[in-house]
């Protein structure tokens, strides 16, 4: 197990509705502290944690989140919004209703326009895996392999489910090689960590990694 992997790879993530501004400023100092991916926090802390953070660690926010039915358009001006307040990542829901009404020219022209409000940002998709059939998390990677897209994420970790290793092994085999894999939601193990890892993924999104690590590295000490 190659611990600084796990670590260069950790989205730090505080996404809950009662998080207050101490709760993101100290997890972007353990973020700092570690050297991981990024953090990934609510929009409203987006501005103060990008100015605090100053280029220390990439600063990822959520769009459409987390049900993924807010309209185009506002998932556009969320986005924009969010860049312009510092946001170096973006993670998008998708309109799930529309997958299941096979409404797919509707998702990609989605992706297609919050890509483009990125302006140059990274986008990753969140797909919701919890609440799909595998006929369309296949249909979906195919969308998304086929967009502009950066990376597809599992999940958000507010629905019945999270990251499974079946759907990270579903992803590696029909996404194509242009697109990362984003495993979130339950990851609360280094050896699930490592797996994931070790299966494609190249982002893991949780919040309690960091402090089995520092942990671990005290309890050495």
């Amino acid at each position: 197990m190659d611990i600084q992997r796990i670590i260069q790879s950790i989205d730090h993530t505080c996404l809950s509705q009662d998080a207050t501004w101490r709760d993101i400023k100290d997890l972007c100092d353990k973020a700092a502290k570690f050297g991981v991916a990024s953090v990934c926090i609510p929009p409203t802390y987006v501005k103060d944690a990008a100015d605090y953070l100053a280029g220390r660690v990439a600063c990822c926010t959520t769009v459409g989140f987390p049900n993924g039915n807010s309209t185009t358009d506002v998932k556009c001006y969320e986005t924009e919004n969010a860049v312009q307040n510092g946001a170096d990542e973006i993670d998008m829901v998708i309109n799930i209703g529309w997958l299941k009404d096979q409404r797919f020219d509707d998702i990609s022209k989605e992706i297609e326009l919050v890509k483009e409000a990125c302006n140059g940002r990274i986008l990753k998709v969140i797909i919701e895996t919890c609440l799909l059939t595998e006929e369309e998390k296949i249909q979906i990677c195919r969308i998304i392999s086929d967009s502009n897209a950066d990376f597809i994420k599992t999940s958000t970790g507010f629905s019945t489910g999270g990251a499974t290793f079946d759907d990270i092994k579903l992803f590696r085999e029909h996404v194509s090689s242009n697109i990362a894999i984003k495993a979130a939601g339950g990851i609360r193990t280094l050896e699930d960590a490592w797996e994931y890892i070790l299966l494609g993924a190249a982002r893991l999104g949780t919040s309690s990694l960091l402090d089995i690590i520092e942990k671990g590295i005290m309890g050495e000490k």
